[in-house]
């Protein structure tokens, strides 16, 4: 019991232990902390899913700039958070999508301000004071592992970062790993993957600290987690052999009693 005991307060304290974040900062009571969002922002891909509304104080001078109701090229549904209301564009394989009056605009690679200062030169010989606007509104990740909800999560924060994502799913469980949360990413059909360490402060300067749309997140169980789950599949495969066995015996006893009788 004694040895018992001391393998349970044992394991706690280390658990405890393992469940804190940024331990580098439990030197200092204040500080500040790097905040590069601008240095890794979120450019458009294909498949991305964008709202453009372009408008002017002449509304007239721009109907013919946006999209109109029944156009087949787009989702046939309508955003609501923008005015006036537009349908959305979908980004082809080449990076490309089709605008009226301005055909085929390059996208691929761009952020969303990049795009609306190239729309907005365009229009704006031909239109006073033109306001584009663009959003990407299918921006998603997925969120995998030791996490109370795993989950796809869609926003429309164009600076979301990995904390985000684990307060969205009620944060990691106290199984997960703190020191081994992986972002894997998918950039120009190549698939990257890069392992975060939470307890740690310089966390805030890596790019993957911010994430991108279709990014997945995911967090590595401990060795309890591991060993509880050999331990649950062990006994659950002796239960079975067990179960097997007694249900064996009950036939060749009924057997037995019929065959004397």
């Amino acid at each position: 019991m004694l040895i018992a005991a001391a393998s349970l307060l044992s394991c706690t304290s280390t658990k405890d232990n393992n469940l804190a974040y940024f331990k580098d900062l439990a030197s200092s009571p204040s500080g500040k902390l790097p905040n590069p969002q601008g240095i890794y922002p979120i450019r458009v891909q294909p498949d991305d899913e964008l709202v453009i509304s372009v408008t002017s104080t002449v509304p007239e001078a721009t109907a013919a700039y946006n999209l109109p109701m029944d156009n087949p090229a787009t989702r046939g549904f309508y955003h609501m958070s923008t005015q006036p209301r537009t349908q959305t564009y979908i980004v082809d394989q080449q990076g490309y999508i089709v605008m009226p009056m301005l055909g085929r605009i390059y996208v691929n690679g761009k952020t969303v301000g990049e795009i609306s200062k190239e729309i907005t030169a365009m229009i704006a010989p031909d239109v006073k004071d033109p306001n584009v606007r663009v959003e990407i509104i299918n921006f998603s990740v997925d969120v995998m592992g030791e996490v109370k909800t795993p989950q796809r999560i869609i926003t429309d924060h164009e600076h979301f970062t990995v904390l985000d994502a684990l307060s969205a799913c009620g944060d990691l469980t106290e199984y997960g790993k703190r020191d081994r949360v992986y972002v894997i990413r998918t950039e120009e059909g190549e698939r990257s993957y890069h392992r975060l360490d939470l307890t740690s402060s310089d966390v805030f300067n890596s790019p993957f600290f911010y994430l991108k749309q279709n990014d997945v997140v995911y967090v590595e169980p401990n060795q309890i987690r591991i060993d509880n789950s050999k331990y649950n599949q062990n006994n659950a495969f002796k239960l079975s052999v067990i179960s097997t066995i007694v249900s064996s015996v009950s036939v060749i006893a009924s057997l037995v009693i019929a065959l004397t009788r």
